[in-house]
């Protein structure tokens, strides 16, 4: 048996109307969507004096186009409630997850940042909602009431965006209201805390352990990023041809590629292999599949009990409270003053050389101020300054 025929949408229309009530007369609207449905909604208070209506009052032609727009937008199918599509914020927040993670394959400590910002920000605010009834109004309300960094603001409403992309595809959503959100500006001043030789140092021999002192070492010298140390292979430590290959990432209990998706070669400086070549030393633990910096049992190091053991390394050195990052950015400054940018960005791994160009104000330009010294400079003779 055939379906039966659904009837054919018809065009929307409406009307409005006025009833007077106890506290003053009201401007209502009374419509059909395509699909049939009738509804009626308050526009707003009327106004009946003469002159110009304060803000928030309408006369019968301002309440014609209230409708009007209503209208125009159920014509458009961006009506916000025409779609009824039965899934929550939190459904749809949940499929993305699903996705990113699994068919577009994003690190598992990417996916722990998404988690964290959808527990935190989203999900209390929007949860349970239904995804068509957020506007783009309702989202520019709550993120000015967001008190967190604008960089913080950005990251949720960039995540927001792409639930609702993929709930348009999914549920049929007309619209994506967060396309239309101004985001927070974002201001970077470019500058970056990093460690002194010498600091650097302070910081190795006040290590817990010989294989600690090591990692911090090979941290500032190559630069290399925690998952990346925590991937590391003896079989990637090139003693005879004096470099580091990086070839993968452990974070979050998962080993991936780098950062960039590429593998690179990092200079070994003879400190890091003399570090690494005492830590080959040790009784087991020690073959080409072997990691160089172990856990027990010849496993993954943790590295949020790392980061716990750099703190009290920082406090018994007496430094500052740099993060353990800022060893990576130590190796970018200090070696943007030696080689050219490119070589820069090939062994700190950087997709985009605008990444590595952060860096560029730590080159020593000591020319310049002579330059400036000579624009200034009064060249004329004396007697031509008299004239």
């Amino acid at each position: 048996m055939a379906p039966p025929r659904q009837p054919p949408a018809q065009p929307p229309s409406g009307h409005v109307f006025r009833i007077d009530r106890k506290r003053g007369p009201q401007w209502y609207a009374k419509y059909r969507l395509p699909d049939g449905r009738q509804l009626q909604r308050r526009i707003g208070p009327a106004w009946t004096e003469r002159g110009r209506p304060p803000a928030g009052y309408f006369t019968k032609r301002t309440a014609e186009a209230w409708l009007r727009d209503v209208l125009d937008e159920a014509r458009r199918g961006t009506l916000p409630g025409l779609v009824k599509t039965g899934v929550t914020f939190a459904d749809a927040a949940a499929e993305w997850l699903r996705y990113v993670e699994h068919d577009r394959d994003r690190k598992p400590s990417t996916i722990v940042g998404y988690k964290a910002i959808l527990r935190s920000q989203l999900l209390p605010a929007f949860g349970e909602m239904p995804i068509e009834s957020i506007t783009t109004a309702t989202i520019e309300s709550w993120i000015a009431g967001v008190d967190r960094a604008p960089a913080t603001r950005t990251k949720a409403l960039v995540l927001t965006h792409g639930i609702f992309k993929r709930a348009r595809k999914l549920y049929g959503l007309p619209t994506n209201p967060v396309a239309d959100v101004e985001r927070p500006p974002t201001r970077r001043s470019g500058d970056i805390d990093v460690f002194s030789p010498e600091e650097v140092m302070a910081l190795v021999r006040a290590a817990a352990s010989e294989q600690d002192a090591a990692i911090y070492l090979t941290a500032a010298f190559t630069g290399l990023r925690r998952g990346e140390l925590l991937a590391l292979h003896w079989r990637d430590v090139d003693f005879a041809g004096q470099v580091i290959r990086v070839r993968a990432s452990y974070a979050e209990g998962a080993l991936t590629t780098p950062k960039s998706g590429k593998v690179r070669s990092v200079p070994m400086a003879p400190d890091v292999a003399e570090a690494l070549a005492k830590l080959g030393q040790r009784p087991e633990w020690t073959g080409d599949d072997d990691l160089v910096f172990v856990g027990l049992r010849g496993n993954y190091l943790d590295g949020r009990a790392l980061r716990r053991r750099y703190d009290s390394a920082l406090k018994r050195a007496g430094l500052r409270k740099l993060r353990f990052h800022d060893l990576r950015h130590t190796f970018g400054t200090r070696m943007i003053a030696k080689v050219d940018i490119r070589r820069v960005q090939e062994w700190m791994g950087h997709a985009d050389i605008q990444t590595t160009m952060k860096y560029l104000h730590y080159v020593p330009r000591k020319a310049d101020a002579a330059l400036v010294a000579d624009a200034f400079s009064m060249d004329e003779s004396p007697a031509s300054r008299l004239i």
